[in-house]
């Protein structure tokens, strides 16, 4: 039986757990899963025997998410275009948000993309000791393998993720610019705003899960992506209402009409404050979770 002294902990730690699962699964809907699996478990067993619970429920969370992410690997083998993460709103009245700068960084598409470069197990290491701060010795244990070990695949991890140029974030203002640039070239097909805020390498990509239009392939460089915003974009949103709304940490957009929402969109930059990535996501079942109350 579960003392309710540990039950309350074991809540207190769900916000932590979910947000390791995202950022290891790349979907809310997967993570909550994975959490609830988690919790189900540790409901199972006698907690009074378990001397860390945190370190118990992180250690059978990441398990867990590793066992997701080999078969979510499979999966995407046949998925129609592009992938992109299920888009997460984080604001001050989600009570999922999370504020702390270094956290929030490390939920942007552009950083969950780059995490897909790594097996699940380096992505487990990297993400338990270079985001939540977890020492090697623990994430070893919690994998099952040495410390060295360890060390080597939170190593290569970086090498793949190049933290800060993924992490840094542009200034508030820069993406408020930007923003307001691009909703002037969906609604006027003027571009000068948004041409001289865009890296010369920018690229375009969107999510349609097969389910709905979307482009396969992604648009690549300024003058490509200028000229699909201005006209093809424009053309399909020009009916459409866009709201301004923090998406995974930094701003973004979401686009509908008062019944149901089509799209979001979001941003990277490069380190000289360029949009240097355009994340559109357009598959229903990874814009369940923003309600058409967020375009009133």
């Amino acid at each position: 039986m579960i003392d309710p002294k540990d039950a309350q902990s074991v809540e207190d730690l769900r916000p932590r757990l979910i947000g390791l699962a995202y950022r290891m699964l790349g979907s809310v809907a997967d993570a909550e899963d994975a959490v609830q699996d988690t919790l189900l478990k540790w409901s199972q067993i006698d907690s009074a025997s378990i001397d860390n619970p945190g370190g118990w429920l992180t250690t059978a969370c990441t398990r867990r998410c590793i066992d997701m992410l080999r078969s979510a690997h499979r999966a995407r083998v046949d998925y129609v275009g592009a992938w992109l993460p299920e888009p997460m709103q984080t604001s001050s009245d989600n009570p999922q948000a999370e504020s702390d700068l270094d956290l929030a960084g490390s939920l942007t598409t552009a950083f969950l993309l780059m995490l897909e470069r790594l097996t699940a197990r380096e992505r487990a290491a990297y993400v338990l000791h270079d985001v939540f701060e977890t020492p090697y010795a623990e994430i070893a244990q919690m994998l099952n393998i040495k410390e060295t070990a360890c060390r080597q695949l939170v190593s290569r991890a970086r090498r793949h993720v190049g933290r800060d140029k993924i992490r840094a974030a542009a200034p508030a203002a820069r993406q408020d610019e930007l923003l307001k640039a691009f909703r002037s070239a969906l609604a006027t097909g003027a571009t000068d705003g948004l041409a001289h805020l865009l890296a010369d390498d920018v690229r375009l990509s969107a999510d349609g899960g097969g389910k709905v239009p979307a482009i396969l392939n992604a648009v690549q460089g300024k003058t490509e992506v200028i000229d699909f915003v201005a006209t093809a974009l424009k053309r399909y949103w020009e009916r459409l209402e866009c709201a301004e709304r923090e998406i995974n940490g930094a701003r973004g957009l979401v686009v509908g009409e008062k019944n149901s929402v089509h799209a979001t969109v979001s941003f990277s930059f490069d380190e000289n404050g360029k949009a240097n990535g355009i994340f559109i996501m357009r598959n229903p079942d990874k814009l369940s979770r923003f309600a058409a109350m967020t375009l009133q």
